[in-house]
């Protein structure tokens, strides 16, 4: 994170490490995350979960890595700039041309591997601590969110 967003985020929440979406090890407790791309990229995306059925934040996180969370959250962020990109859907294009088939949760794989999101968390209470975290991290105007609220 730049300096000044650093700042204002550290200051919000006890936030975790910086790990790799899919080698993330969070923790079946409620709380937020946060997303960047690649290891020392922008922060683009801020996201909440509740209890999830005793998952919480691994919950949530597991269901990207899976391709299963297309839309909405961090998925469909995902998804809506790959779309945008040239490159990306050529990719895709030639592999259709060439005959491999591909489910839509694959092209949500393809999708998370260009972004390379990196993530960490804060716990919270509960779900509705979470809300509110979410909502005042949101808030900052210095960043420029992914996030369809904004």
């Amino acid at each position: 994170m730049e300096n000044t967003r650093s700042q204002e985020l550290l200051a919000m929440a006890d936030w975790s490490d910086w790990v790799p979406l899919g080698g993330s090890e969070a923790p079946r407790l409620p709380g937020v995350y946060l997303a960047r791309r690649g290891p020392a990229g922008p922060v683009v995306y801020v996201g909440m979960a509740g209890e999830r059925s005793g998952q919480g934040l691994r919950g949530r996180l597991r269901r990207y890595t899976s391709g299963k969370a297309l839309a909405p959250g961090l998925g469909e962020a995902v998804f809506d700039r790959a779309l945008a990109d040239a490159g990306w859907l050529r990719e895709r294009l030639l592999e259709v041309e060439t005959g491999q088939h591909m489910r839509a949760t694959d092209w949500g794989k393809a999708a998370l591997a260009w972004a390379e999101p990196h993530v960490c968390w804060a716990v919270t209470q509960n779900g509705n601590a979470a809300v509110v975290l979410e909502k005042k991290v949101l808030a900052l105007e210095t960043i420029d969110w992914w996030n369809r609220d904004r």
